[in-house]
This record gives C-alpha cells, structure tokens and sequence, in this order.
C-alpha cells in the first residue's frame, strides 16, 4: 500500500469539484501542480512554468532548494512541534539571529524580542494587539490600498480588498492616501507628487475622526498587493514622526519586502529609520509557514507587565525554526541582497526595454527583486483588468506564471518577483515570454 504522500493522479471528477472558491471571484490555476524545482513549477500533464511570483511571493531560495529539504527532513524526525510553552535550541537560535539582522542606526531603539508564528496575518494580528495594549488606545492606520491579511484586526486594516458583505467593521479604523507616484493625487510645483502634503491631509483627516485612542499606524514600506506602490525616500521617516507626535507605534510589515527581496536586508533600511514593531512571513519561510514580530525590550516589558497574551497551537515550533535558520544561512553566506539587486537591475531594465517598444506598458518600478509593471491600456481597448488577465493567460500557456494581483482595479499591475536564486538565463527567458505574450494580446509591436 502506497503513502497518500506519494499517491501518483487519481482518475476522477474536475479537480476543484469539492474544493471551496476562496479567492473572490477568481479561481483556480489551470492543471495541477506534481513537483517543483528552483525557479519552475511542473504540472502533471508534463509542462513546466517559470515562477515568477515565488509561489505567494515566499520561495525566495526557490522550490526545493536542497538544504530546505535537507533541514526538514533531519528535523521532522528529531523535533517538529511541542506544547507552546517550552523552548527549543532551533527557536532560540532563531530569535537570536534575527535580533542580528537588524541594522540599528545612531539615535535609532534595537528591536531585540521575537514572537515566532506561522503566517502574515497572524503576525500583523500580534503586533496590533500588541500595540492596542502598551498605547492604551485602540485605533489603527493602514494604508487605503493595504492588504495585511484575512484574520480580525488584520482583515480590518486591510483595504484593497475583501471588505464588501462581511458586516461592520471594528470601529477605529481609519485609511491614510497613498502617495503613489505614477497616480499622484497631489502635485507640487514640478509636476510630482507632492507625499509631504499629501501625508499632511491624511492625517488631519485623521485627526478630525479619531477619539484620541490612535494606538499604532500598520504599513508595507512597499505596497505589493495594492500595486507594487514603492513609498517615495523619506515618507517612511516622515511617517514614523507623525505617529510618535500622536503617541502611536509605527508596525512596518515587511511580509514581502523582508530579507533580502528587495536588495537590502530590509526595505526600511533606506530610510535610515527602524519601526517600533517588524512583521515578518512569507520570505523567512522560504515557502514554509513561519512567521515572527520584532519589537524592542521597552514595548515588550510593557507589554508583558500587562498580561500580553497571543498563545497560539503553533508559537514557537521547532520545525519551522530550524527551516528559518537554514534561510538564514544561506542569505548570508550567498549573498543574496547583492545577487537581488544584480537581478533586479537585469529585469527591471529588460523590463523598461519591453517599454520602450509596448506602448501598453505604462510604467516599471520597484525595488531588486520585488517589480511591478502597470499596463495602460490605449482608450476603446479592453480595461486593465481585462487585458492584465490576458497577458497572464498567454504568458502561462507558453510556460510563464506571472500575475497574482488579480483583484478588481489591480489586474493590469503585474507583481513580478522571481527567487533570489533565479539564473541570469532564466531572467531573460521570462523577458522575453513576457514579450512574446504582448505581442499576442496587444497586437501592433514587432517581438523583439
């Protein structure tokens, strides 16, 4: 009798047939995945695709990259999972680690305490009720395009989408403008947006509705689902003041940006400025469920004095500790924040080439690895949306996943984020489908 674990197909009704529908009104990818391997994901019928999203933007060592797969193997047969409440040497290594990744400018607090969880969600979920009890105050600050998860407090500081038809919201939040500078809202005298102002506004907005309970502002120094929206130099640093003139904590969520994406270990790192809570997931799991919240000893202590309480069934596993030391390791001793920005800068110049010969190519931005490209489609042609879900649709069927933001108003920006150990090669060969897949949809353009 063979393992479930290594079950070949199964002959039988439409794969989805007893699955539920949970991504809007999308669905699932066509085919279904059997293996996947650095960059590729390969399907049961035979075709490979090159994975340009990371799978949900995590695999940042790629698909089974050997020394994962050699740490889960040793660790799952030596300690995976225990009570909550007892340490061991993977999640204390870990905590450790981390603490020292951390670059501290002059002036600037340490974040020296660590809280390891599972996902996204559940450590934007800690670091709110986290900041809800050190402050005394109960409103929170999101970005009007944010997306930090589908958990409670989560949920609610989540804008760009998921609010429709699930009753009220908790009361206390409020959404702050983006300052998006392809689509600026506000323009100084030079044409271009002017964020100064822009954050100006958002918060006497904020001001006049709050009930003087502001408690913490939760922000992406990149905004990935709402648009691969990079915050302008000097936003993060500006916010950061507005929040401690109000007595709030700033929470940076860097699920995507974090550890080396983006060609610093931490996005925030350009700012010269560090938050007063950190949020990791996705990227310190390298595709595993791991997630963990930084802050410094002063919140913690305050928060601890005031019976802190976030007992999860999966704190502090020990498996994927021991999986997220193994990501550590291999970012340093590879040096993946240098190969990031030598990536980047290879696909986001290949990426402006395409530009310059796809008029439908509005924009390309972006940071190392994490790049978005907005296509603008001319007047009378199919909207974003519509022409963004083509391209992706032609982009899978010649051996290319691309897009996964999707949601409604979102789907002509493509989030391309490849692993940190993609080849040169397999950057060009993803450029040059890409091409291809505009020249199909949005006729007019030679390929190159």
């Amino acid at each position: 009798m063979t393992s479930s674990c290594t079950d070949g197909p199964v002959p039988g009704p439409a794969p989805d047939r007893h699955l539920v529908r949970y991504a809007g009104r999308g669905g699932f990818s066509p085919g279904i995945v059997d293996r996947a391997a650095g960059a590729s994901v390969f399907t049961e019928d035979g075709r490979e695709l090159l994975d340009f999203t990371s799978g949900q933007m995590s695999a940042i060592l790629g698909h089974s990259h050997p020394e994962i797969v050699a740490c889960v193997r040793e660790q799952v047969g030596r300690l995976d999972h225990l009570y909550s409440g007892m340490l061991s040497r993977p999640v204390v290594d870990l905590a450790r680690r981390l603490v020292e990744t951390i670059p501290v400018p002059a002036g600037e607090t340490p974040l020296d305490k660590v809280l390891l969880l599972t996902t996204g969600a559940e450590s934007n979920e800690a670091a709110i009720r986290m900041a809800k009890l050190v402050t005394g105050g109960h409103e929170i600050v999101s970005f009007a395009r944010s997306w930090h998860g589908m958990t409670q407090a989560a949920a609610n500081a989540t804008y760009v989408a998921g609010r429709g038809g699930y009753g009220p919201a908790a009361p206390g939040n409020f959404a702050l403008p983006v300052p998006d500078r392809f689509r600026p809202a506000l323009l100084d005298a030079d044409g271009n947006l002017d964020w100064r102002r822009q954050l100006d506004l958002g918060f006497d907005l904020i001001d006049a509705q709050s009930v003087g309970s502001l408690a913490a502002c939760l922000v992406e120094p990149i905004l990935s689902s709402g648009g691969v929206v990079d915050l302008p130099p000097g936003y993060l640093a500006a916010l950061r003041d507005k929040c401690h003139e109000r007595g709030m904590l700033l929470i940076v969520d860097e699920a995507q940006t974090g550890l080396c994406r983006t060609g610093d270990w931490y996005a925030f790192e350009r700012d010269g400025v560090v938050p007063d809570i950190l949020t990791l997931s996705k990227t310190l799991g390298a595709g595993l469920p791991l997630a963990a919240v930084l802050t410094g000893a002063e919140i913690e202590q305050a928060a601890h004095e005031r019976g802190y309480l976030f007992f999860t069934t999966h704190v502090n596993d020990p498996l994927p500790a021991a999986v997220g030391n193994t990501v550590l390791d291999v970012l340093i001793r590879d040096r993946l924040d240098e190969r990031a920005r030598e990536l980047g800068r290879l696909l986001q110049d290949g990426l402006r080439e395409l530009a310059g010969r796809h008029p439908v190519i509005g924009d390309v931005r972006g940071r190392g690895l994490l790049v978005g490209l907005e296509l603008v489609p001319e007047p009378g042609a199919p909207d974003a949306d519509a022409l963004g879900a083509a391209v992706t649709a032609r982009c899978a069927e010649l051996g290319l996943h691309m897009n996964i933001v999707q949601l409604p108003g979102m789907g002509g920006t493509f989030r391309i984020a490849p692993p940190l150990t993609a080849t040169d090669a397999e950057i060009r060969r993803g450029l040059e489908i890409l091409d291809e897949a505009l020249v199909a949809v949005a006729p007019g353009v030679p390929a190159h």
